[in-house]
């Protein structure tokens, strides 16, 4: 009978170690999900003038990286502790509402967007995921969309929607991410929740006079410019590119997060 009772018990062992992984593989799961290739306007249009920008497919996350997630790595990732990051890196904001340099604490929840993260911080985040931070355009591309339009910008009922989160006090409480409706892609919290990261965001340069649309000197990166005329009257896209332009990539804030894309083999058309 011991024979018997000890093969039982190594495989109910087995078979319990079994369970535990696939539990904490599925914690793990992070969904990214397939935005086509496409040629679309911009508001920053790579001649300065009126040209489309143009965005090979690729894959983004569904919603932007959690506290939880971001406890995570930062266990994982001692240098990216609170208390362990350099200057350079992160500026003296860095994770300060975490109750711990590990742990976020009681008054925040799992769920809820990491906020007060550095560009440099975002960015080594998803190089541990096998991703980067979304370029200006990805990320343009993907919030122009509504839940059945891919691009919802010259509703005027939409532009009305994102300027009443704009207009919110920047102190409310944090949602949890996911709470907001998904977009025709299948993406989360494009707008409503938190200002977001982008990979080129240095490239930014805003101007609104006329006659610096064309300013070589607006583009030195990336083909970035002014803001084109026909877009001016998206409020809501002049307040995101305002706040990227005025960043430095070690500030940090308490309203601004981050997402990830990954790169597919698709180029644009």
């Amino acid at each position: 009978m011991r024979a018997p009772l000890a093969a039982m018990l190594h495989l109910s062992l087995l078979c319990a170690g079994l369970l535990l992984s696939a539990l904490a593989c599925a914690a793990q799961y992070v969904k990214y999900v397939t935005i086509p290739a496409a040629s679309f306007r911009t508001a920053l249009p790579p001649d300065g003038k009126s040209a489309s920008a143009a965005t090979s497919t690729f894959r983004m996350r569904a919603m932007p990286v959690t506290n939880g997630e971001y406890q995570s790595f930062v266990r994982q990732h001692v240098e990216w502790r609170r208390g362990q990051v350099a200057a350079l890196f992160a500026d003296a904001g860095y994770l300060r509402p975490w109750a711990a340099n590990d742990a976020f604490g009681p008054h925040l929840h799992a769920g809820q967007p990491v906020t007060h993260v550095s560009w440099f911080a975002a960015d080594a985040y998803c190089r541990s995921e096998g991703a980067r931070l979304p370029t200006w355009y990805e990320w343009e591309l993907v919030a122009a969309a509504d839940e059945q339009r891919k691009d919802a910008r010259d509703d005027a009922r939409w532009r009305e929607r994102m300027l009443r989160w704009y207009s919110r006090p920047s102190t409310e409480k944090l949602a949890a991410v996911g709470k907001t409706a998904k977009n025709l892609y299948g993406v989360y919290d494009m707008h409503g929740l938190v200002w977001e990261w982008v990979e080129d965001f240095t490239g930014i340069m805003v101007s609104t006079d006329n006659r610096e649309q064309g300013d070589p000197d607006l583009r030195k990166f990336c083909g970035a410019g002014a803001i084109a005329v026909g877009d001016r009257e998206n409020y809501a896209v002049q307040m995101r590119l305002a706040l990227l332009s005025s960043l430095q990539a070690a500030y940090t804030t308490g309203n601004l997060g981050f997402r990830c894309v990954r790169e597919t083999r698709e180029k644009a058309s």
